[in-house]
């Protein structure tokens, strides 16, 4: 369906961007405002989609309960030591209209911002949030039914879950969007999934949003199948996403459908239509830092593989340069974006940012720019570059000890890359906090009786090594920890 089998995505905090460069230019600025040398950029490091989030309108009743909320203001304050209410703008989630925010410039402004990308070569992906509205969402005096209502005693017995609403029509017991894990986000009214009124609604939303951009990032996307709802609510529904996805893409059948999702419902989500899924296991596997989990997760077939998406960072997880020291950093990205998916890089990842921001705030702190994690992520990207690792053919490799006994081969996460059998590339990271060495087995038998030129793409290294040698014994490694290569494998 798409150009490219591995597509690399940017994300990108549209509103903190847009206050960074009011600040520069001494105006509030726009979509119109964000320079075509930026744009060029983006295009030049090799990215296929743009993901700008937070463009959608949010309203005042959001913006207030973000402010006045103790806890989340504390969270605030420890992102911006001079938080100010001005920079507290709301969720980006609590949606009040899928109109695209006056102060982006609008509809019109969106729709230049997308034509300049196109002409790029980038394509636009927005965001969807199936779950939940912001309080002052027309449909609360329109459509009540759409909400999830609850009791005097709901509200009594759960006041973090349930809110009195006033309405056109009367005063109602509505409930707060959630997931069934936590309590409700108070900044936002769930819908209800069991309304077959709602289906249609929402599916209307996603054909007028699919008119403005390529794709769009289903926020927390699980929590509408219908056991999960059913689950939370007490309330059955029917499958949204399978009706959802076919009436959009037979109108927009390039349309990307990216979805935000955990607690092991990856395969699901993609079995619902979805293109891509969040791969929070492999994240999850390369935090722990430990390569045999982060290996088995790898040996899942590539129908699965393929329609993951995997990231070291977005704007809910924690930043990768706080979460991983710098050494573990490299390692852990060589892994996830030499691996096969959608490569999903986050705003700020490359500079070596550590502090979160929230999708309330809109405006960023500065940080120091780590300048040794930035090389590493412009060398990593022009790699990535290359049309091997784009369309080519992935394998994941087996590393045998170097001798008996000797246990460090299970440190070794190692896969190939191959494409018109000219272009071949071999990934070994030692993903451990000790030395390891292995025997590398590999998939190349027309090496035998060639010399092969192993060019270190990440470094400086170059060697040869004897075809024969390599096919009866495999590649050699001894490695410190966290190191990898990235080898260009050529014969003569």
């Amino acid at each position: 369906m798409f150009d490219l089998r591995y597509p690399v995505l940017y994300q990108i905090n549209t509103r903190v961007w847009l206050t960074e460069l009011s600040r520069v230019l001494g105006r509030r600025a726009t979509l119109d405002d964000i320079p075509d040398a930026e744009l060029d950029r983006l295009a030049g490091l090799g990215f296929d989609w743009a993901w700008l989030l937070s463009v959608w309108q949010t309203g005042p009743a959001a913006q207030a309960i973000s402010r006045a909320n103790p806890e989340w203001r504390r969270d605030f304050a420890e992102t911006l030591s001079d938080l100010k209410d001005e920079d507290i703008a709301g969720s980006g989630f609590a949606i009040q209209s899928y109109t695209v925010h006056r102060d982006l410039g609008g509809a019109e402004a969106l729709a230049r911002l997308r034509h300049r990308l196109q002409q790029r070569g980038l394509k636009l992906m927005l965001d969807f949030v199936p779950n939940h509205m912001a309080p002052d969402h027309d449909w609360i005096n329109e459509h009540p039914d759409y909400f999830v209502h609850g009791s005097e005693a709901d509200l009594a017995r759960s006041p973090r879950n349930y809110c009195r609403v006033q309405t056109r029509n009367g005063p109602l017991v509505l409930a707060h969007g959630r997931d069934p894990y936590f309590d409700g986000w108070p900044d936002t009214l769930q819908l209800n999934y069991g309304n077959p009124a709602l289906q249609q609604a929402m599916i209307g939303e996603l054909q007028r949003i699919a008119g403005q951009c390529d794709g769009v990032r289903c926020d927390m996307a699980m929590l509408v199948l219908p056991d999960v709802f059913e689950r939370t609510w007490n309330i059955r529904a029917d499958p949204f996403w399978p009706k959802a996805i076919e009436s959009v893409q037979r109108k927009h059948p390039q349309f990307l459908f990216m979805a935000e999702v955990y607690w092991d419902l990856e395969w699901t989500m993609q079995q619902q239509g979805f293109d891509y899924a969040y791969d929070k296991q492999m994240y999850d596997r390369l935090r722990d830092a430990h390569a045999r989990p982060v290996r088995e997760h790898l040996h899942a077939g590539l129908d699965y593989q393929d329609k993951l998406a995997r990231f070291l960072e977005n704007h809910d997880e924690p930043r990768a340069a706080a979460t991983f020291d710098p050494d573990r950093h490299e390692a852990a990205a060589i892994i996830t974006f030499l691996s096969p998916g959608l490569r999903f890089f986050h705003q700020g990842q490359f500079e070596g940012r550590r502090k979160r921001i929230s999708p309330h705030l809109v405006r960023a702190p500065q940080e120091p720019v780590d300048v040794a994690l930035q090389a590493f992520y412009e060398s990593l990207l022009a790699v990535l570059r290359q049309p091997v690792f784009r369309d080519g053919a992935w394998s994941l490799l087996e590393c045998v000890p170097a001798w008996e006994g000797n246990w460090t081969s299970d440190c070794f996460v190692a896969s190939s890359w191959q494409r018109d059998d000219r272009e071949r590339r071999l990934v070994a990271v030692n993903y451990a906090d000790n030395q390891s060495q292995c025997y590398v087995r590999l998939p190349f038998p027309d090496m035998a009786g060639r010399t092969v030129r192993m060019k270190d793409m990440m470094g400086s290294s170059s060697f040869d090594r004897d075809g024969n040698d390599l096919i009866s014994r495999g590649l050699y490694l001894d490695l410190p920890p966290w190191s990898y290569h990235v080898f260009e494998m050529t014969a003569s």
